[in-house]
């Protein structure tokens, strides 16, 4: 049992409403890709973790995992150039990929994301997001399956974090501290 803390983000999006939202979408993802024989499942770092092995636990469709990692280099918030940290180690060729993050905001780094796993041959690129935030996208991106769209708010939790704090929380909280620090 998890203990409460002053200091912890408000709740925004509940255990339970989170464990249910994720079956629905393990049983969407297993009705799209029923004639195939298997899917590589390639989650963004770090923010993704929680929620892969989640979804994951859930899926009736074989499945291979890999990772991947970006850096964003600009100034401030502002979106810059991005780079790779973590590199897929699996070839993508032919594979039905389903690209797993934990939010998409501006668009921009999945955008890249997509593009470049579509460049190297997938035969398809489906992208999975718990979360979206509409109201941020400055490029658009087709995300094909959504736990949960969200006021532009700071979250943390469930994978997400501020400055490495708060990632283990089983929710999703609203975080209200300094975002500057």
């Amino acid at each position: 049992m998890s203990r409460k803390r002053s200091d912890d983000p408000r709740v925004l999006i509940s255990v339970d409403a989170l464990q249910r939202r994720i079956r629905e979408l393990a049983e969407e993802i297993d009705r799209d890709h029923a004639e195939v024989d298997r899917i590589v499942a390639v989650g963004v770092l770090k923010g993704s973790v929680f929620f892969l092995v989640d979804l994951l636990q859930h899926l009736k469709t074989p499945v291979a995992i890999d990772f991947f990692q970006t850096s964003s280099y600009g100034s401030g918030t502002t979106s810059g150039e991005v780079r790779i940290r973590k590199d897929v180690d699996l070839s993508l060729r032919g594979q039905h990929v389903l690209l797993i993050e934990d939010i998409v905001d501006t668009g921009y780094t999945l955008r890249t994301i997509l593009d470049l796993m579509r460049f190297r041959g997938a035969a398809s690129v489906k992208l999975c997001t718990l979360l979206d935030k509409p109201s941020s996208r400055e490029v658009e991106v087709p995300i094909d399956y959504c736990g949960f769209s969200i006021e532009n708010l700071f979250v943390v939790g469930f994978g997400l974090d501020f400055a490495e704090r708060y990632r283990n929380l089983p929710y999703i909280g609203v975080y209200d501290g300094d975002v500057d620090d």
